[in-house]
């Protein structure tokens, strides 16, 4: 694989997936989006060497994030002591509003990564605690709602090189609240240029897939009375992942 992590300018988060959410909630919420608040671009800018980890293969991340919506450009450029930490802005309808919100993972210098939501303003409107110490990340795996509750659960696998744990948020409220952590499941070794699993949903149920925390196995985790694993195959590589998320 390329040792330079990929910057990509925008990156629907699993288009499949995310399609099907929009249209759920839209209709659940009885609105029409706006086009007047849709995101066309999201996209981090300003690259930086300033927070020197390199966890994604090198030392580059980025101070800002552009968002284009229609005509407007918002920007948001963090402060000298925090970066985004990530391949690339992802795209969901968290507040089921039928319009995308932006997801992405931000560190800080002393106390790392967390989770943040920001709108198509360019405003946050919800993160997670930072994981509390520096040079510690998250790795995101997707973002559905994943127990049918009608709210938006979003995955992230916390320090999927050192503590292995998976931990599914869920947005309601305009709060994120923690809901279930499993262990001893990863998504991301240290240098790779991308990040594997991810969300899938085949039969109206949605599945997070990812790998066992020794890379031996991939896991499926849903819902059904209770969160569940599920093991699916053996792991023998970043293809037998890519396989798993297809129906």
């Amino acid at each position: 694989m390329h040792s330079k992590a990929p910057r990509q300018p925008e990156r629907l988060w699993h288009r499949r997936a995310r399609g099907a959410l929009l249209a759920l909630f839209s209709g659940l919420a009885g609105v029409s989006p706006s086009i007047a608040d849709t995101i066309t671009i999201a996209r981090f800018i300003e690259p930086t060497t300033r927070y020197a980890h390199g966890v994604l293969g090198d030392n580059i991340e980025y101070g800002a994030l552009e968002l284009t919506v229609n005509d407007e450009v918002f920007t948001v450029r963090l402060p000298p002591d925090r970066v985004f930490e990530d391949l690339a802005p992802r795209l969901a309808d968290v507040d089921a509003d039928g319009k995308s919100e932006v997801i992405v993972v931000e560190s800080h210098n002393q106390t790392g990564a967390q989770l943040a939501i920001y709108n198509s303003r360019g405003e946050k409107i919800a993160a997670t605690p930072h994981i509390g110490t520096r040079y510690r990340w998250l790795a995101p795996v997707g973002a559905a709602d994943l127990d049918g509750d009608g709210n938006v659960e979003i995955a992230y696998v916390d320090r999927p090189h050192l503590a292995k744990t998976l931990r599914i948020w869920r947005f309601a409220d305009g709060e994120l609240t923690e809901i279930a952590s499993l262990p001893n499941l990863t998504n991301h070794r240290i240098g790779e240029d991308y990040i594997s699993g991810g969300l899938r949903n085949c039969s109206g149920t949605p599945e997070l897939i990812l790998a066992s925390g020794n890379w031996k196995r991939i896991v499926s985790v849903s819902y059904e009375n209770g969160w569940a694993e599920t093991d699916l195959a053996p792991f023998t590589g970043p293809k037998s992942l890519k396989r798993a998320l297809t129906c």
